[in-house]
Formats: structure tokens, C-alpha cells, sequence
């Protein structure tokens, strides 16, 4: 098996367990008060962190020497709690923001977009930083990766979802999108992984680029 085929197949299984749990939040708390709602996402969203990050983890630790599992497990964790505060933010404030003209609108929403597809892959570079060449690419295989998985979520699951529908059927067909989206940005952050191993090098040792000639080549 090829290091991409690694990661998609490994990532994709843990950020696949981890969706699972903000599906079933969020199917439970459908018709909660914002005060369950939100805290319940939010919860799940940390969890839904600890599962990708944990997953990322596995296969960068085979990777890079010396890799800082735990670091990254937690930034990525912490860094899923700040992206689903910033997709719910929309919905949580609606009375608010329903009011306010496009001049303003169209800014804090790209704001918000900005901020839920690039927090985890900052939180990630902070760790990647000095470990890997050219680290910073990382920031944008990771938001990229998230808005072609979201795109996926949104195309599959929104039309099947219908007023009405039995509690099980509704956490079905977002566990079902929520694979799509895990396999699709498995795939794309895989694409950066693999520039990792590198070639052949004596200064490599058995599970990947030494990091101070890592940060050297940046």
C-alpha cells in the first residue's frame, strides 16, 4: 500500500468515526433550544478533531521522526471546536444578521468561510512547521480539501433530507455524506502527504526526513 493509499484509507475510516458524532448531535438537537444545541455540537465537534487529528497522526507518525502525535491530536481537536463555531455562528445569530445590508453581509460571511476552512490546517502547520518542506502549502491542501469535501456533503445529503423524516434515517444519510466528505478530503490532503516521504537520502532515518533538514529545505 503507497503512503496516499494509507492516509485516505486511514483518515478517512477516523474522520468518518468522528463525523458520526456531530450527525447524531446534531439529529437530536434539532429542535433543542440554542443553549443544547450549540454546546452539544461544539462537543461533538471536538471529538469529531480528536478522531481526524488521531487519524492524521497514525500515518505521520511513520512518516516523520520523532512526529508530536499528542500536539497534533489536541491543535486539531481545538482547532474543529473554532471551525464549527464558525459555521454555526449563521444560524445561531439569524435574527441578527437577517437585517444587515449586503456591504456588510457579504464580508463577515467570507470572513466566516475564511475561518472554517483554513483553522484546522493553521492549527496543523503550527506543528508541521521545521518538519516538512514548504509547510505553509499545507494551509491550502487542508482548506481546499475541506471545501471539496463540504461540497460533496452538501450536494449528497441536502436534497435526501426532508421534513419529517425518521430520527434514523436523517443520522443515515448524514453518516453516508459524511463518508463521501471524509474520502474526498482524505484524498486532496493525501496529495500533500506524499511529497513527504521524499526519495532515497542517508539523512533520512527509518520513518522519515530528519527535522532539522526538513526545516532546512524550507
Amino acid at each position: 500500500m503507497t503512503l496516499w493509499q494509507r492516509w485516505v484509507v486511514t483518515v478517512t475510516a477516523a474522520e468518518m468515526i468522528g463525523f458520526a458524532v456531530p450527525a447524531v448531535a446534531g439529529a437530536l438537537t434539532a429542535g433543542a433550544s440554542v443553549s443544547v444545541s450549540v454546546p452539544a455540537l461544539l462537543a461533538a465537534g471536538a471529538v469529531e478533531g480528536l478522531m481526524l487529528g488521531w487519524g492524521q497522526a497514525v500515518v505521520l507518525r511513520r512518516v516523520l521522526r520523532g512526529f508530536p502525535c499528542r500536539r497534533w491530536v489536541v491543535r486539531t481537536a481545538a482547532a474543529a471546536v473554532l471551525a464549527y463555531a464558525a459555521g454555526l455562528l449563521p444560524s445561531t445569530f439569524s435574527d441578527v444578521w437577517t437585517g444587515w445590508p449586503p456591504a456588510v453581509l457579504i464580508p463577515v460571511a467570507g470572513l466566516l468561510a475564511l475561518v472554517l476552512l483554513n483553522t484546522i490546517g493553521v492549527a496543523q502547520w503550527t506543528v508541521l512547521r521545521g518538519r516538512v518542506p514548504r509547510a505553509g502549502r499545507w494551509i491550502a491542501y487542508s482548506a481546499a480539501a475541506w471545501l471539496a469535501g463540504l461540497i460533496v456533503f452538501t450536494l449528497f445529503s441536502t436534497p435526501l433530507w426532508q421534513p419529517g423524516q425518521p430520527l434514523p434515517l436523517i443520522v443515515a444519510i448524514g453518516v453516508a455524506g459524511g463518508l463521501l466528505m471524509a474520502v474526498t478530503m482524505a484524498a486532496v490532503t493525501g496529495h500533500a502527504v506524499r511529497g513527504w516521504a521524499g526519495p532515497a537520502d542517508p539523512r533520512r532515518g527509518p520513518s522519515g526526513p530528519v527535522p532539522g533538514h526538513a526545516a532546512a529545505r524550507q
